[in-house]
Protein backbone atom coordinates (compact mmCIF):
# COMPACT_ATOMS: atom_id res chain seq x y z
CA UNK A 1 0.00 0.00 0.00
CA UNK A 2 1.36 2.92 -0.97
CA UNK A 3 2.42 5.93 2.01
CA UNK A 4 -0.80 8.02 3.44
CA UNK A 5 -3.21 5.49 1.61
CA UNK A 6 -3.53 3.61 4.78
CA UNK A 7 -5.82 5.85 6.67
CA UNK A 8 -8.83 3.51 7.20
CA UNK A 9 -12.13 5.64 5.80
CA UNK A 10 -15.91 5.48 6.68
CA UNK A 11 -17.41 6.10 3.61
CA UNK A 12 -16.86 3.90 -0.05
CA UNK A 13 -17.43 5.04 -3.78
CA UNK A 14 -19.53 2.66 -6.30
CA UNK A 15 -18.02 3.23 -9.59
CA UNK A 16 -21.46 1.98 -10.93
CA UNK A 17 -21.26 1.05 -14.94
CA UNK A 18 -19.73 4.10 -16.94
CA UNK A 19 -18.32 7.14 -16.68
CA UNK A 20 -20.52 7.69 -19.75
CA UNK A 21 -23.29 10.66 -18.94
CA UNK A 22 -25.63 9.29 -21.95
CA UNK A 23 -25.18 5.96 -21.38
CA UNK A 24 -26.10 6.37 -17.80
CA UNK A 25 -29.07 8.71 -18.48
CA UNK A 26 -30.70 5.67 -20.85
CA UNK A 27 -29.75 2.87 -18.26
CA UNK A 28 -31.86 4.95 -15.63
CA UNK A 29 -34.97 5.38 -17.60
CA UNK A 30 -34.55 1.34 -18.68
CA UNK A 31 -33.99 0.69 -14.92
CA UNK A 32 -36.30 2.33 -13.21
CA UNK A 33 -39.04 0.82 -15.81
CA UNK A 34 -37.59 -2.43 -14.86
CA UNK A 35 -37.95 -1.73 -10.89
CA UNK A 36 -41.70 0.03 -11.36
CA UNK A 37 -42.73 -3.21 -13.22
CA UNK A 38 -41.40 -5.03 -10.65
CA UNK A 39 -42.98 -3.75 -8.04
CA UNK A 40 -46.28 -3.65 -9.78
CA UNK A 41 -46.08 -6.92 -11.29
CA UNK A 42 -44.84 -8.46 -7.46
CA UNK A 43 -47.54 -6.68 -5.31
CA UNK A 44 -50.46 -7.42 -7.59
CA UNK A 45 -49.37 -11.48 -7.29
CA UNK A 46 -49.92 -11.04 -3.74
CA UNK A 47 -52.91 -8.93 -3.76
CA UNK A 48 -54.61 -11.57 -6.00
CA UNK A 49 -53.30 -14.56 -3.74
CA UNK A 50 -55.19 -12.60 -0.77
CA UNK A 51 -58.38 -11.75 -2.34
CA UNK A 52 -58.60 -14.85 -4.35
CA UNK A 53 -60.42 -18.19 -1.85
CA UNK A 54 -59.12 -20.76 -4.89
CA UNK A 55 -55.44 -19.43 -4.63
CA UNK A 56 -55.31 -19.95 -1.13
CA UNK A 57 -53.26 -23.34 -1.12
CA UNK A 58 -49.94 -24.42 -0.07
CA UNK A 59 -48.08 -23.27 -3.66
CA UNK A 60 -49.98 -19.94 -3.21
CA UNK A 61 -48.56 -19.17 -0.67
CA UNK A 62 -45.24 -19.82 -1.21
CA UNK A 63 -45.96 -17.52 -5.00
CA UNK A 64 -46.67 -14.84 -2.30
CA UNK A 65 -43.94 -15.14 0.03
CA UNK A 66 -41.53 -15.16 -3.21
CA UNK A 67 -42.93 -12.13 -4.94
CA UNK A 68 -42.33 -10.00 -1.58
CA UNK A 69 -39.18 -11.15 -1.29
CA UNK A 70 -38.48 -10.45 -5.20
CA UNK A 71 -39.72 -6.79 -4.27
CA UNK A 72 -37.19 -6.74 -1.01
CA UNK A 73 -34.71 -8.24 -3.50
CA UNK A 74 -35.10 -5.67 -5.89
CA UNK A 75 -35.59 -2.72 -3.61
CA UNK A 76 -32.31 -3.58 -1.59
CA UNK A 77 -30.33 -2.75 -4.94
CA UNK A 78 -32.22 -0.85 -7.24
CA UNK A 79 -32.72 2.78 -5.71
CA UNK A 80 -28.72 2.88 -5.06
CA UNK A 81 -28.21 1.77 -8.44
CA UNK A 82 -30.97 4.21 -10.48
CA UNK A 83 -28.88 7.01 -7.68
CA UNK A 84 -25.63 6.05 -9.15
CA UNK A 85 -26.85 7.00 -12.49
CA UNK A 86 -27.62 10.50 -11.56
CA UNK A 87 -23.86 10.58 -10.34
CA UNK A 88 -20.77 9.86 -11.87
CA UNK A 89 -19.73 8.36 -8.41
CA UNK A 90 -22.04 7.34 -5.76
CA UNK A 91 -20.72 7.68 -2.03
CA UNK A 92 -22.21 5.69 0.51
CA UNK A 93 -21.54 4.91 3.76
CA UNK A 94 -19.48 1.24 5.33
CA UNK A 95 -22.38 1.73 7.62
CA UNK A 96 -24.85 1.54 4.73
CA UNK A 97 -23.01 -0.58 2.70
CA UNK A 98 -22.93 -3.02 5.65
CA UNK A 99 -27.10 -2.71 5.53
CA UNK A 100 -27.31 -3.38 1.70
CA UNK A 101 -25.81 -6.36 1.74
CA UNK A 102 -27.09 -8.06 4.51
CA UNK A 103 -30.76 -6.87 3.36
CA UNK A 104 -29.72 -8.54 -0.25
CA UNK A 105 -28.19 -11.23 1.01
CA UNK A 106 -31.14 -12.04 3.57
CA UNK A 107 -33.38 -12.05 0.35
CA UNK A 108 -31.68 -13.69 -1.85
CA UNK A 109 -30.92 -16.53 0.61
CA UNK A 110 -34.36 -16.90 1.20
CA UNK A 111 -35.60 -17.30 -2.58
CA UNK A 112 -32.97 -20.37 -2.47
CA UNK A 113 -35.21 -22.26 0.35
CA UNK A 114 -38.78 -20.81 -0.94
CA UNK A 115 -38.15 -22.09 -4.24
CA UNK A 116 -36.67 -25.67 -2.87
CA UNK A 117 -39.80 -25.45 -0.66
CA UNK A 118 -42.07 -25.05 -4.02
CA UNK A 119 -40.44 -27.73 -5.45
CA UNK A 120 -41.63 -29.83 -2.93
CA UNK A 121 -44.83 -28.86 -3.10
CA UNK A 122 -45.45 -29.55 -6.32
CA UNK A 123 -43.57 -33.11 -5.44
CA UNK A 124 -46.19 -33.71 -2.45
CA UNK A 125 -49.05 -32.41 -5.51
CA UNK A 126 -47.76 -34.70 -8.05
CA UNK A 127 -46.45 -38.43 -6.40
CA UNK A 128 -48.69 -38.21 -2.92
CA UNK A 129 -52.04 -35.90 -4.03
CA UNK A 130 -53.80 -38.14 -0.97
CA UNK A 131 -51.55 -37.04 1.58
CA UNK A 132 -51.26 -33.46 0.10
CA UNK A 133 -53.68 -31.99 3.12
CA UNK A 134 -51.49 -33.76 5.78
CA UNK A 135 -48.17 -33.61 4.61
CA UNK A 136 -48.48 -29.49 3.41
CA UNK A 137 -50.83 -28.32 6.56
CA UNK A 138 -51.03 -25.19 7.27
CA UNK A 139 -48.31 -25.61 10.13
CA UNK A 140 -46.27 -27.04 7.77
CA UNK A 141 -46.24 -24.16 5.25
CA UNK A 142 -46.45 -21.84 8.33
CA UNK A 143 -42.90 -23.62 9.23
CA UNK A 144 -41.20 -24.35 5.94
CA UNK A 145 -41.94 -20.11 5.11
CA UNK A 146 -40.29 -19.11 8.96
CA UNK A 147 -37.52 -21.70 7.91
CA UNK A 148 -37.03 -20.02 4.55
CA UNK A 149 -36.79 -16.64 6.58
CA UNK A 150 -34.66 -18.28 9.06
CA UNK A 151 -31.74 -19.40 6.91
CA UNK A 152 -31.94 -16.31 4.82
CA UNK A 153 -31.34 -14.13 7.78
CA UNK A 154 -28.62 -16.66 9.15
CA UNK A 155 -26.72 -16.68 5.98
CA UNK A 156 -27.13 -12.67 5.88
CA UNK A 157 -25.68 -12.50 9.63
CA UNK A 158 -23.03 -14.48 8.38
CA UNK A 159 -21.91 -11.67 5.52
CA UNK A 160 -22.33 -9.25 7.74
CA UNK A 161 -20.14 -10.63 10.63
CA UNK A 162 -17.43 -11.33 8.45
CA UNK A 163 -18.22 -7.69 6.46
CA UNK A 164 -18.05 -6.08 10.15
CA UNK A 165 -14.38 -7.36 11.00
CA UNK A 166 -13.05 -5.82 7.87
CA UNK A 167 -11.87 -2.63 7.48
CA UNK A 168 -10.97 -0.17 4.57
CA UNK A 169 -8.60 2.24 3.59
CA UNK A 170 -7.44 4.11 0.45
CA UNK A 171 -8.74 4.03 -2.27
CA UNK A 172 -11.76 3.28 -1.35
CA UNK A 173 -13.74 2.39 -4.89
CA UNK A 174 -15.90 -0.30 -5.36
CA UNK A 175 -16.27 -1.32 -8.83
CA UNK A 176 -19.82 -2.35 -8.95
CA UNK A 177 -23.42 -1.01 -8.61
CA UNK A 178 -24.00 -2.04 -4.92
CA UNK A 179 -21.92 -3.74 -2.54
CA UNK A 180 -21.36 -7.02 -3.04
CA UNK A 181 -19.60 -9.25 -0.73
CA UNK A 182 -16.75 -9.95 -3.25
CA UNK A 183 -15.55 -6.28 -4.47
CA UNK A 184 -15.17 -5.29 -1.24
CA UNK A 185 -13.34 -8.13 -0.04
CA UNK A 186 -11.22 -6.50 -2.94
CA UNK A 187 -10.39 -3.22 -1.26
CA UNK A 188 -10.55 -4.53 2.53
CA UNK A 189 -6.78 -4.20 3.75
CA UNK A 190 -7.86 -5.75 7.09
CA UNK A 191 -8.95 -9.48 5.22
CA UNK A 192 -8.02 -12.73 6.48
CA UNK A 193 -8.40 -16.27 4.65
CA UNK A 194 -11.47 -16.87 6.80
CA UNK A 195 -13.15 -13.79 5.49
CA UNK A 196 -13.20 -15.25 1.98
CA UNK A 197 -13.95 -19.19 3.32
CA UNK A 198 -16.98 -18.57 5.67
CA UNK A 199 -19.24 -16.70 3.24
CA UNK A 200 -17.96 -19.09 1.01
CA UNK A 201 -18.98 -21.78 2.49
CA UNK A 202 -22.13 -20.32 3.64
CA UNK A 203 -23.35 -19.36 0.42
CA UNK A 204 -22.32 -22.29 -1.27
CA UNK A 205 -23.97 -24.80 1.51
CA UNK A 206 -27.31 -22.87 0.90
CA UNK A 207 -26.86 -23.25 -2.99
CA UNK A 208 -26.30 -26.96 -2.97
CA UNK A 209 -28.51 -28.01 -0.17
CA UNK A 210 -31.77 -26.30 -1.71
CA UNK A 211 -30.69 -27.46 -5.62
CA UNK A 212 -30.19 -31.00 -4.38
CA UNK A 213 -33.70 -30.69 -2.67
CA UNK A 214 -35.45 -29.52 -5.90
CA UNK A 215 -33.78 -31.68 -8.40
CA UNK A 216 -34.44 -34.81 -6.36
CA UNK A 217 -38.17 -33.52 -5.92
CA UNK A 218 -37.98 -33.70 -9.75
CA UNK A 219 -36.38 -36.79 -10.06
CA UNK A 220 -39.55 -38.21 -8.48
CA UNK A 221 -41.95 -36.33 -10.28
CA UNK A 222 -40.51 -37.14 -13.52
CA UNK A 223 -40.88 -40.87 -12.53
CA UNK A 224 -44.34 -40.19 -11.36
CA UNK A 225 -45.53 -38.34 -14.71
CA UNK A 226 -43.71 -41.30 -16.92
CA UNK A 227 -46.08 -43.86 -14.83
CA UNK A 228 -49.20 -41.83 -15.54
CA UNK A 229 -51.13 -43.41 -18.61
CA UNK A 230 -53.34 -40.45 -19.48
CA UNK A 231 -51.21 -38.39 -21.72
CA UNK A 232 -53.84 -35.52 -20.17
CA UNK A 233 -52.24 -36.13 -16.90
CA UNK A 234 -49.40 -35.89 -18.02
CA UNK A 235 -49.66 -32.69 -19.59
CA UNK A 236 -51.60 -31.34 -16.52
CA UNK A 237 -48.64 -32.34 -14.33
CA UNK A 238 -46.21 -30.88 -16.27
CA UNK A 239 -47.86 -27.82 -16.55
CA UNK A 240 -47.96 -27.26 -13.18
CA UNK A 241 -44.37 -27.53 -13.19
CA UNK A 242 -42.78 -25.30 -15.91
CA UNK A 243 -43.29 -21.68 -14.51
CA UNK A 244 -41.31 -23.16 -11.43
CA UNK A 245 -39.00 -24.96 -13.38
CA UNK A 246 -38.30 -21.73 -15.44
CA UNK A 247 -38.17 -19.96 -12.17
CA UNK A 248 -35.11 -21.98 -10.77
CA UNK A 249 -33.23 -21.92 -13.77
CA UNK A 250 -33.09 -18.49 -14.49
CA UNK A 251 -32.12 -17.87 -10.38
CA UNK A 252 -29.79 -20.44 -10.11
CA UNK A 253 -28.26 -20.19 -13.53
CA UNK A 254 -27.01 -16.47 -12.37
CA UNK A 255 -26.01 -17.04 -8.98
CA UNK A 256 -24.47 -20.66 -9.82
CA UNK A 257 -22.26 -18.20 -12.44
CA UNK A 258 -21.38 -16.01 -9.73
CA UNK A 259 -20.72 -17.73 -6.39
CA UNK A 260 -19.40 -21.17 -7.87
CA UNK A 261 -16.92 -20.36 -10.91
CA UNK A 262 -14.02 -19.31 -10.49
CA UNK A 263 -13.19 -15.83 -10.64
CA UNK A 264 -10.36 -15.76 -12.65
CA UNK A 265 -13.09 -17.29 -15.39
CA UNK A 266 -15.46 -13.75 -15.85
CA UNK A 267 -14.30 -10.39 -16.14
CA UNK A 268 -15.88 -7.95 -13.69
CA UNK A 269 -17.77 -6.44 -15.88
CA UNK A 270 -19.28 -9.73 -16.68
CA UNK A 271 -20.14 -9.84 -12.89
CA UNK A 272 -21.82 -6.90 -12.96
CA UNK A 273 -23.80 -7.97 -16.01
CA UNK A 274 -25.16 -11.32 -14.50
CA UNK A 275 -25.64 -9.27 -10.99
CA UNK A 276 -27.60 -7.23 -12.53
CA UNK A 277 -29.91 -10.24 -14.00
CA UNK A 278 -29.92 -11.77 -10.76
CA UNK A 279 -31.21 -9.09 -8.58
CA UNK A 280 -32.81 -6.56 -10.83
CA UNK A 281 -34.52 -8.68 -14.03
CA UNK A 282 -35.23 -12.05 -12.31
CA UNK A 283 -37.82 -10.00 -9.69
CA UNK A 284 -39.78 -8.68 -12.59
CA UNK A 285 -39.65 -11.70 -14.51
CA UNK A 286 -41.03 -13.64 -11.44
CA UNK A 287 -44.56 -12.87 -11.55
CA UNK A 288 -44.95 -12.79 -15.65
CA UNK A 289 -43.32 -16.15 -15.53
CA UNK A 290 -46.54 -17.35 -13.01
CA UNK A 291 -49.33 -15.02 -14.14
CA UNK A 292 -48.50 -16.14 -17.69
CA UNK A 293 -47.73 -19.40 -17.76
CA UNK A 294 -50.76 -20.40 -15.04
CA UNK A 295 -53.92 -21.20 -15.36
CA UNK A 296 -55.12 -20.90 -11.92
CA UNK A 297 -53.45 -17.08 -11.57
CA UNK A 298 -54.91 -16.49 -14.99
CA UNK A 299 -58.35 -17.18 -14.15
CA UNK A 300 -58.69 -15.90 -10.90
CA UNK A 301 -57.45 -12.97 -12.48
CA UNK A 302 -59.82 -12.80 -14.65
CA UNK A 303 -62.68 -13.09 -11.76
CA UNK A 304 -61.26 -10.41 -9.79
CA UNK A 305 -61.57 -8.28 -12.70
CA UNK A 306 -65.44 -9.24 -13.25
CA UNK A 307 -66.11 -9.26 -10.01
CA UNK A 308 -64.32 -5.05 -9.45
CA UNK A 309 -66.45 -4.49 -12.45
CA UNK A 310 -70.00 -5.63 -11.23
CA UNK A 311 -68.97 -3.85 -8.62
CA UNK A 312 -68.10 -0.69 -10.07
CA UNK A 313 -71.38 -0.79 -12.31
CA UNK A 314 -73.51 -1.62 -9.20
CA UNK A 315 -71.73 1.25 -7.25
CA UNK A 316 -72.65 3.73 -10.70
CA UNK A 317 -76.04 2.33 -10.60
CA UNK A 318 -76.56 3.20 -6.84
CA UNK A 319 -75.20 6.57 -7.33
CA UNK A 320 -77.41 7.64 -9.76
CA UNK A 321 -80.51 5.78 -8.91
CA UNK A 322 -79.81 8.36 -5.80
CA UNK A 323 -78.94 11.11 -7.86
CA UNK A 324 -82.34 10.86 -10.45
CA UNK A 325 -83.95 10.71 -6.79
CA UNK A 326 -83.30 14.12 -5.83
Amino acid sequence: MEPGNNTVVTELILLGFTEDATVRAILFVVFLIIYSVTLMGNMSIIMLIRKSPQLHTPMYLFLSHLAFVDIGYSSSVTPIMLWGFLRKETFILVAGCVAQLCSAVTFGSTECFLLAAMAYDRYVAICSPLLYATQLSSTVCILLVGASYLGGCVNAWTFTGCLLNLSFCKPNKVNHFFCDYSPLLKISCSHDFSSEIIPAISSGSIIVVTVFIIALSYVYILVSVLKMRSPEGRQKAFSTCTSHLTAVTLFYGTITFIYVMPKSSYSTDQNKVVSVFYTVVIPMLNPLIYSLRNKDVKKAMKKLMANTGSHNICNFKQCNKLWTSK
